[in-house]
């Protein structure tokens, strides 16, 4: 047991105003704050485990997870892994990687989408990478504009 070196009242404590709920689908641009190789459930294989913050141009501060499989007996997971961190190395200018640490730093923009998880909640999932270009924050992308209304007819063409 450890004594606090102060007394704590709930009604003098802030709520938290944190949304952890998934980022909305959209493109984001991120560092990469931790990578760690970890064995997949099975133990037949390993991915890396990635944590992405985000930059910008919303939800600063927020994380989203990724893996990437590098070793798997499905070679199609394998080889989509392998596409993957040679588009997060092409992404963040690395020709060469032997360690997980050379990752962490790295700045990109990855592309979120919303998936349902297994307790039929959601999670995000990335979907793509692309290098920051020119140093600039990517926009939100917009909703698609909504069709012009038909316009309505002149008088005299009205029957």
């Amino acid at each position: 047991m450890a004594f606090l070196s102060q007394s704590f009242d709930i009604n003098e404590l802030p709520e938290a105003t944190n949304n952890y709920g998934p980022l909305p689908a959209g493109w984001y641009a991120v560092t990469i704050s931790k990578a760690d190789v970890k064995p997949t459930k099975a133990g037949t294989g390993e991915y890396i485990n990635l944590m992405y913050t985000v930059t910008g141009p919303t939800h600063q501060g927020r994380t989203v997870w990724g893996i990437i499989n590098i070793r798997n007996p499905n070679p199609k997971a394998e080889e989509i892994g392998r596409q993957q961190l040679g588009e997060i190395m092409r992404a963040t200018g690395l020709s060469k990687v032997t360690n997980t640490d050379q990752l962490i730093g790295k700045d990109l923009v990855i592309k979120v989408a919303v998936k349902e998880d297994d307790r039929g909640g959601e999670r995000n999932e990335v979907k793509g990478f692309k290098a920051v270009q020119g140093g600039s924050i990517p926009s939100m992308p917009t909703a698609a504009p909504e069709a012009p209304a038909a316009k309505a007819a002149p008088p005299w063409a009205k029957k």
